[in-house]
């Protein structure tokens, strides 16, 4: 009787400390947001950039923003996390590429950079504005790049107004171009990525009041929540469900040490973690203070796809 009453003060005690870690924040959980779990929004090319500030101003939670475009003026972006241009820093050849092509050459060639953005990250959230030179030409390379790094991938790629004849043309070749990225079909066939449309004009049939300096508000606001609801939110959940499971076993002990002697067996084996994702170790951890940093990446002299 004695064995028993001592084994019940050694488990309210313990239920007590473990509670109490909790309450004060010293309970840690396996997996960390920001850290273990990486959420990055990537911004393509000019218009995608326009956008992607528009999502970075509204501070979503542990997510890192980066900006990348070909045009030296991205290091004006100081809204981003990080700021990447591609090509010369004085923008001169192919600093400000005026043809898909040649922006794609740039994105090839800066292949070990583009790696290096992507490495680590869980979540990862791609946005471009295609028709122009510089997002579309680099949207490939980048997806490549995303799709052999990252464990789940949204692609959201906007196309332009019906009235930009051309440049929705050449959009529409670039969408139909991204059927053929072997690294990015496979992930979509593992349903692990996705590809979504914004159609500026389909935005214009449905609200004929929209203003063109709206649209990227709007764009922005509906990726914005597609990254609280589809990735933010489920995954804080299953932290918080780590965390009332920590005290679940706290209770359960308490009930056990209150229950009569008879009762008390052998204690169970805790319930198994919860199966959250993880990303391979980050190379450098986030933190909420993130360091804006500007780089420039120039094409590798004498690499063929630059002659």
């Amino acid at each position: 009787m004695r064995e028993a009453n001592e084994q019940q003060g050694t488990d309210r005690d313990r239920t007590i400390r473990r509670t109490d870690d909790v309450d004060a924040g010293l309970w840690e959980p396996s997996v960390r947001l920001g850290q273990d779990v990486r959420f990055l929004l990537v911004a393509v090319g000019g218009g995608g950039v326009r956008v992607g500030r528009e999502i970075a101003r509204r501070h979503l939670r542990f997510v890192e923003t980066v900006a990348i475009n070909c045009d030296p003026r991205v290091a004006e972006a100081e809204d981003f996390d990080r700021r990447i241009c591609l090509g010369a820093e004085d923008g001169s050849g192919f600093g400000i590429p005026t043809s898909v092509a040649a922006a794609g050459q740039l994105a090839r060639a800066a292949g070990p950079a583009l790696d290096r953005v992507f490495e680590g990250a869980t979540f990862v959230t791609v946005v471009a504005s295609l028709g122009g030179g510089s997002g579309t030409g680099i949207l490939g390379p980048v997806l490549d790049a995303a799709s052999r790094s990252a464990e789940v991938l949204s692609v959201f790629v906007i196309k332009p107004f019906a009235a930009e004849a051309e440049r929705r043309a050449v959009a529409d070749r670039a969408i139909a171009g991204l059927h053929f990225l072997d690294a990015f079909v496979e992930k979509r066939l593992r349903r692990q990525a996705t590809l979504t449309v914004l159609d500026n004009e389909e935005l214009l049939a449905t609200d004929r009041q929209t203003r063109f300096r709206e649209v990227a508000g709007i764009w922005a606001e509906h990726i914005a929540t597609h990254i609280e609801e589809s990735m933010l939110n489920p995954v804080e959940a299953l932290v918080d469900a780590e965390r009332i499971a920590a005290l679940d076993i706290g209770e359960s002990m308490a009930r056990t040490a209150h229950s009569t002697p008879s009762s008390i067996g052998p204690a169970g084996p805790p319930p198994a973690p919860l199966p959250l994702p993880r990303a391979s170790p980050p190379l450098a951890a986030a933190t909420d203070d993130v360091e804006l940093t500007f780089e420039v990446v120039v094409p590798i002299p004498g690499r063929p796809e630059l002659r």
